[in-house]
């Protein structure tokens, strides 16, 4: 049963050191135009422990369907930068690897190179086909949440990324009616509505998140749950939303 959930973007500036501005509080300052973004991160991800899952699994897009487990590593080498997370041949996407990044830096996965820690919890990493149709998506979410009895979802994508390769500063309606359906999905932690998104726009609106939310919808459908949306932030021309979703008791 999913029982929390956290939804995070996953741009490579999340992670500080591709900036060398490495963090020292929770926001990590905003050289990087990214702090509130990050820091809502924070916030979504430190919250996944109160409710006591039995499993974290984090599920985000990628060319294809994967599994990993918590070892597994991801580079940012592709963006410039010497970052690794996890041991091993980097085999994540971009997603599962700001994914693993965030959980290490609240101290729920390991760092490779650590002794494990009895806080730490089990962790999986799913990719999620980008391409993914709205059936398999759910039914793919169904799934997780049927893995054992307590699961909680660390949920990877970006909003619309349109404006970025169009003409700066272009005013883009569609792109602003997607970014708030979604926001308001995820403050009404309103898995229908996330269900109702369409495949395809995500060519047309730049929107690499679409799949991993309808997997969240899947393995929250039939759940009554409490939404806070934590952060509604376009930066550099992408839109990010960060948000939190637990059961109600």
């Amino acid at each position: 049963m999913l029982v929390a959930a956290a939804v995070c973007p996953h741009p490579p500036l999340l992670v500080p050191e591709v900036t060398g501005s490495a963090a020292t509080g929770s926001a990590g300052g905003d050289r990087d135009g990214i702090g509130e973004v990050r820091a809502g991160c924070d916030a979504a991800v430190a919250g996944l422990t109160a409710a006591r899952p039995d499993l974290i699994v984090v599920v985000g897009g990628a060319a294809a369907g994967a599994v990993y487990d918590g070892a597994a590593a991801g580079s940012l080498r592709a963006y410039g930068v010497g970052y690794t997370v996890g041991t091993g041949e980097p085999v994540l996407p971009l997603s599962l690897t700001v994914g693993a990044w965030l959980l290490r830096r609240a101290g729920l996965l390991d760092a490779g190179d650590e002794p494990p820690a009895s806080a730490r919890l089990p962790t999986r990493l799913r990719a999620v086909a980008r391409t993914a149709p709205v059936a398999e998506c759910l039914r793919l979410g169904a799934e997780i949440a049927r893995q054992v009895p307590r699961v909680a979802m660390l949920v990877m994508g970006d909003g619309p990324g349109r404006r970025a390769v169009g003409p700066v500063g272009a005013d883009d309606p569609a792109a602003d009616r997607y970014s708030a359906e979604v926001a308001a999905a995820l403050a009404a932690a309103d898995p229908a509505r996330l269900a109702r998104l369409a495949p395809s726009l995500d060519d047309e609106l730049v929107v690499s998140g679409r799949a991993a939310w309808q997997v969240l919808a899947g393995a929250a459908d039939g759940q009554r749950l409490r939404g806070q949306l934590r952060c509604a932030a376009s930066r550099y021309e992408v839109s990010y939303l960060v948000a939190s979703w637990d059961v109600i008791r």
